[in-house]
C-alpha cells in the first residue's frame, strides 16, 4: 500500500517556448573570448569546435525530438527523504526481467542511458531482459535541485533503495559509473540481501597497504601514471566543485556557452576518441545532455555534490568490504584503471573484462559493449541464491 507522500506520478517533458527562445538569444549573443596562445585543448575547450557546436545548437539541433524520444519512456516523479526524484522506468515485457538500477554521474544524465534502454529490456533471448529503473541522481536533471544540504552518495543510495522498495522490487542489480559508481556500491552496502549483483564501469580504489611500485607490471605501472597525471593537470574542475561550487554556478548557470565548455571538455578528455570528441558522440549526444542540464537549472546543484562529498568524508562510503557479486567493466579512455587485485581487497570481484574500446560515459559511447557486459555479468547472479 502507497501512504500519503510516497506517490509516483508519470511525468513528461515539456519545456516551455519561452525557455528555448532564451536559449537561442543567449546563444545569438555569446561573448567570446579571445582564443588561447596555443591552439588546440591544451587550455581547456577548444574556441573553434565550440563555435561550430555553438552553431550547431543553433541551427541544427532539435530539442522538441529529444524530448519526445524521452517522452516514448516511461518517466516518473515521486518524493523520498523530502527530495524530488525523477526516473525512467524502462519495464521488459517479459516477465520475469532482472530489475537493475541504473546510475549516472557527473557530468551525465538519463540521456546517457537513450541507447541501452531497448536493449537491455527487449533482448533477443529472453533470459537477458531487465526491468530498467535509472533515476536522475538528487541535484540534476528533473530531480531538481535539492533543498537542503547533506545530498551525498551514501544518502542517494538509500533514496534509490527505498524507490526500489516502493516499485515493488525486492531483488535487483545495481550498476553506476562515475558518481553512480559510489551510488551502486553503498546500495550493495546498505541492502545485500536484496542487490544481487555490483557492476561498475568506474571504480576508485586505494594501493592496498605495502604494496611497492616495483610490484605493478607495465600496464599497472601506465595506470598508476595516468591518474597520477590527471590528478597534476585534469582535476582542478573537482577542486573548485568541491570547494566553491556556488562561485561557479554563477558563471555557468547564466551562460550556456559557458556551461557546455565546461562539460564539452569532459566529455572529450574522459572518452577513447583519441582528441575528437565526435569520433565518440555525435553533436546531438553532447547538446541533448548539455541542454537538460540548462533547462532544468541545474549546474550548480549537480556541481554541489563534490562539495557534499568533501564534506560529508567516510560517512559518504560504503562501511565494510562488498561481499555482493561484483563486475568491473574496465574501460580504456576511463579516467583510472586501478589493478584488479587492488579492487579485489574491496569488492568480491566475479567478472572482470578488460573492454578494447570506451570510457567514462561507456553507455553513451560504446553501447552495445555496455549492454553485453551487463548481460555477461548478470547472468552469473540472475538465479535465487542458494539457501
Amino acid at each position: 500500500m502507497v501512504t500519503e507522500g510516497q506517490q509516483i506520478e508519470p511525468f513528461r517533458v515539456n519545456v516551455p517556448d519561452d525557455d528555448l527562445e532564451d536559449l537561442r538569444q543567449r546563444l545569438a549573443r555569446a561573448r567570446w573570448p579571445s582564443p588561447a596562445p596555443e591552439p588546440g585543448w591544451a587550455q581547456g575547450t577548444d574556441l573553434g569546435y565550440l563555435r561550430e557546436l555553438v552553431d550547431y545548437w543553433l541551427e541544427g539541433f532539435d530539442w522538441r525530438a529529444q524530448e519526445r524520444r524521452l517522452n516514448q519512456l516511461g518517466q516518473f516523479l515521486t518524493k523520498i527523504d523530502g527530495q524530488r526524484i525523477h526516473f525512467v522506468h524502462a519495464r521488459s515485457r517479459h516477465a520475469d526481467a532482472l530489475p537493475v538500477v541504473l546510475s549516472h554521474g557527473w557530468p551525465g544524465s538519463v540521456v546517457e542511458f537513450l541507447d541501452v534502454f531497448g536493449p537491455l529490456t527487449d533482448p533477443r533471448d529472453p533470459a537477458d531482459a531487465f526491468h530498467v529503473v535509472a533515476p536522475s541522481l538528487p541535484g540534476y536533471g528533473f530531480s531538481g535541485p535539492v533543498s537542503e544540504p547533506g545530498w551525498h552518495p551514501r544518502r542517494m543510495a538509500d533514496a534509490f533503495t527505498a524507490l526500489m522498495d516502493r516499485l515493488g522490487y525486492s531483488r535487483y542489480g545495481v550498476q553506476g559509473g562515475d558518481w553512480g559508481s559510489l551510488v551502486s556500491q553503498n546500495m550493495a552496502d546498505l541492502a545485500p540481501d536484496r542487490v544481487a549483483g555490483l557492476h561498475l564501469n568506474f571504480v576508485t580504489v586505494p594501493r592496498p597497504s605495502g604494496e611497492r611500485d616495483q610490484e605493478l607490471d607495465s600496464e599497472e605501472r601506465a595506470s598508476v601514471e595516468r591518474l597520477a597525471a590527471f590528478q597534476a593537470t585534469g582535476a582542478g574542475y573537482s577542486a573548485i566543485q568541491g570547494t566553491k561550487p556556488q562561485t561557479l554556478g554563477y558563471a555557468l548557470d547564466d551562460s550556456p556557452i559557458g556551461l557546455a565548455a565546461w562539460i564539452v571538455e569532459k566529455f572529450r578528455a574522459w572518452s577513447d576518441c583519441g582528441g575528437d570528441v565526435e569520433r565518440s558522440f555525435t553533436k546531438d549526444q553532447l547538446l541533448t545532455n548539455v541542454t537538460l542540464y540548462w533547462l532544468t537549472r541545474t549546474a550548480t546543484s549537480s556541481a554541489r555534490l563534490y562539495y557534499e562529498m568533501r564534506t560529508a568524508g567516510r560517512a559518504a562510503l560504503p562501511r565494510a568490504r562488498i561481499d555482493v557479486p561484483t563486475g568491473v567493466a574496465n574501460y580504456p579512455g576511463e579516467i583510472t584503471r586501478p589493478p584488479r587485485r587492488w579492487v579485489e581487497h574491496r569488492y568480491r570481484v566475479t567478472h572482470w573484462v578488460d573492454q578494447p574500446r570506451g570510457g567514462h560515459f561507456a553507455a553513451m559511447e560504446v553501447p552495445n559493449r555496455f549492454v553485453d557486459d551487463l548481460r555477461a555479468f548478470f547472468r552469473t547472479v540472475r538465479a535465487d541464491p542458494p539457501s
